[in-house]
């Protein structure tokens, strides 16, 4: 089956496609706008890494000639010795609602099993993101369990939902 998109690293001239799926709360949605961002966070960090290194990364979701969002990723300590990924999505408006997301997180679970050794990929979103629920669960995602309080937004602390998958759920 080909796929719906592709995921790749990200170019400097993607970078205000970034800060406004991070910063622009027309472009995030209700759900996912924190406030304002510092404009020069990502160019930083992509001149110093290109948003890839051994404690996370971003990788551009695409169609040909389009940029639909980003996926990305980072290290969350599990013990001792062992931590998981984290990941996130963030998709343009016009992009959501098409299966572009599902398959944009599908991919990036294929791609951190097969690039590095962890057992256990997590994501989170707010209760009330019932869209990006289903996408999880659609990606191969399954649903662990309601944090209450987990995240502060808009003045006030929302329930969020935690979502995982491991290594052995997805090898054939």
């Amino acid at each position: 089956m080909e796929s719906l998109v592709n995921l790749r690293p990200v170019a400097e001239s993607d970078l205000p496609i970034v800060y406004r799926l991070t910063s622009d709360p027309d472009v995030t949605g209700e759900t996912e706008w924190y406030g304002w961002q510092d404009r020069w966070r990502f160019h930083r960090r992509w001149e110093r890494s290109g948003l890839l290194d051994d404690d996370g990364g971003m990788l551009v979701v695409e169609r040909p000639e389009e940029i639909l969002g980003f996926v990305s990723w980072s290290k969350h300590v599990t013990g001792r010795m062992s931590f998981c990924w984290t990941v996130g999505i963030a998709m343009l408006p016009e992009a959501r609602g098409r299966g572009y997301g599902t398959e944009a997180q599908r991919l990036l679970v294929q791609y951190l099993f097969a690039n590095s050794q962890v057992n256990r990929i997590e994501a989170g979103t707010n209760v009330t993101n019932l869209a990006e629920q289903r996408a999880l669960e659609k990606a191969g995602f399954s649903r662990e369990g309601v944090m209450r309080g987990a995240a502060f937004q808009g003045g006030r602390w929302h329930d969020a939902v935690i979502y995982s998958v491991l290594r052995a759920e997805m090898e054939p």
